[in-house]
């Protein structure tokens, strides 16, 4: 089958990977739309050649098929890790997955492309997991000939942005002992350029309908492992101790309760499942996954004020 697009639509186009996919989706020539609740936290992609940014509250059915009218594919990358008194998981993961598909359905749109999570089923330890694997089932149960479905399961996302290792990094500057929470539960982090490719990728391609992808990069860390090698990276001298299962549990409980939560019981459930994919990334794609070690010096290093000042300095056209 093939299938021709032209239009895309993007919910969740502002944040950490959808505006890799959004730059990727230009660059390619396709034409783009946004959706956001407040045009100002996509103002970096305004300038972008047929990008458009357009505010709407995608929890509203009439304004997110009214959006979506007239688009050829959209892609759903919204997404929690914590929940709030205005958004649960299952709204999120679960409730949004589910209008969008309907609304794609009524507006003729032709294909979806939806993110999940890694380790998403509906016995996984956290609800995190559970909510989106209920959102991959919604999305699929609307899948028909004339609406195209495929989901993305990636494990924890680097690059320059990113909230995972440059969390870790803030942390490390401020502080001299770094408590881990589940210290040798693993990770095979994918760098965030490989799952844009990958989403662009699967757009016009037949051999992706229908399907549900693991992205992961080439090698597994314990969380310990990650974090020492930051703090390498940056040159530090920090002491790394790992917490016991019950004290990771109470550490989890203590942070939930912050007004900034850094984790929650339920991330502390999610660890218990170990975030490595079982299979190499999927050939269909044709991307050989780029190693966390050719990619997050470059961005951890240069993320100091001295350099962050340097390079306005740099494009500003002055010396240093």
């Amino acid at each position: 089958m093939f299938m021709k697009i032209k239009k895309v639509c993007v919910l969740g186009g502002s944040g950490f990977v959808g505006s890799h996919i959004v730059h990727r989706l230009s660059a390619a020539g396709y034409q783009v739309k946004v959706l956001t609740r407040r045009r100002e936290r996509a103002k970096h992609l305004i300038l972008l050649p047929d990008v458009q940014v357009e505010e709407c509250d995608v929890f509203f059915e009439a304004a997110l098929q009214r959006a979506v009218s007239g688009c050829d594919a959209v892609i759903n990358l919204v997404g929690i890790l914590h929940e709030s008194r205005r958004a649960s998981f299952d709204k999120v993961h679960m409730e949004l997955p589910r209008r969008v598909a309907v609304a794609c359905q009524a507006a003729g749109v032709k294909r979806l492309l939806q993110m999940s999570a890694l380790n998403a089923a509906d016995n996984a330890p956290s609800a995190y997991l559970r909510s989106r694997a209920k959102g991959e089932t919604a999305a699929m149960q609307v899948a028909s000939e004339t609406l195209q479905v495929t989901l993305f399961r990636p494990s924890v996302i680097f690059g320059r942005g990113d909230s995972f290792l440059n969390l870790f990094a803030k942390l490390a500057r401020v502080m001299p002992v770094l408590a881990l929470a589940r210290p040798e539960a693993r990770f095979q982090p994918v760098f965030v350029e490989d799952v844009a490719q990958a989403f662009v990728a699967s757009l016009e391609n037949p051999a992706t309908f229908g399907q549900t992808y693991k992205l992961c990069g080439p090698k597994v860390y314990t969380l310990r492992q990650l974090v020492q090698y930051v703090v390498d990276t940056l040159r530090l001298k920090r002491v790394i101790i790992g917490l016991n299962d019950r004290l990771s549990y109470l550490q989890a409980w203590a942070m939930e309760l912050l007004p900034v939560k850094l984790m929650t019981r339920d991330n502390y459930y999610s660890m218990k499942v170990d975030s490595v994919c079982d299979c190499p990334f999927p050939e269909v794609f044709g991307i050989q996954p780029m190693a966390l070690e050719a990619v997050v010096p470059e961005y951890l290093a240069d993320d100091t004020p001295r350099q962050v000042y340097l390079r306005f300095r740099s494009k500003a056209g002055r010396e240093q």
